[in-house]
């Protein structure tokens, strides 16, 4: 990861976290995931979504409010 992004969000669950990307996304913040699961047992670990630092309070704001 290059310097200047954070972890916002985190979840063992993919399409939750992918869902909180798309819409931090469709709010004009760039987001990202890294996918922390270990192969091949997909069960194990966290997916986490990544955003520049200066979108933070931003992006907190966007998912607390939409209750994601």
């Amino acid at each position: 990861m290059q310097p200047g992004w954070v972890k916002v969000y985190k979840d063992t669950d993919f399409y939750k976290a992918e869902i909180v990307r798309q819409v931090l996304i469709d709010h004009g913040i760039e987001a990202v995931l890294i996918d922390k699961r270990g192969f091949p047992y997909l069960i194990i670990g966290e997916v986490e979504v990544y955003i520049h630092q200066d979108n933070f309070q931003k992006a907190i704001e966007i998912i607390i409010s939409s209750e994601l």
